[in-house]
């Protein structure tokens, strides 16, 4: 089992409610994490990003760590800051 199949077995023990909606969640922070590692492979600090999408390291921060509700066109924008595409599947 798996350290996230066992935190995941503890936390619903304690709280079943808590993974009500956890695949949505999960989604979004799997897409915080593509974009800080995309920034990182850059070689990008938040602060520089920012300042090539005309915002604040705090704005990008909250894209890395709490990826909910980003527009695709603010995604387009930070893939292109990164030196990166953007590519769209429905599943």
């Amino acid at each position: 089992m798996s350290d996230f199949q066992r935190y995941k077995t503890k936390r619903m023990e304690r709280n079943p409610e808590f993974w009500n909606d956890h695949e949505e969640r999960f989604e979004t922070f799997k897409l915080g994490v593509l974009l800080k590692e995309a920034r990182v492979q850059a070689g990008m600090t938040q602060k520089q990003v920012a300042d090539r999408l005309q915002t604040t390291k705090s704005v990008i921060s909250r894209m890395e760590n709490h990826a909910t509700d980003i527009r695709l066109s603010t995604l387009e924008k930070f893939a292109k800051a990164v030196g990166r595409h953007i590519h769209v599947a429905l599943q």
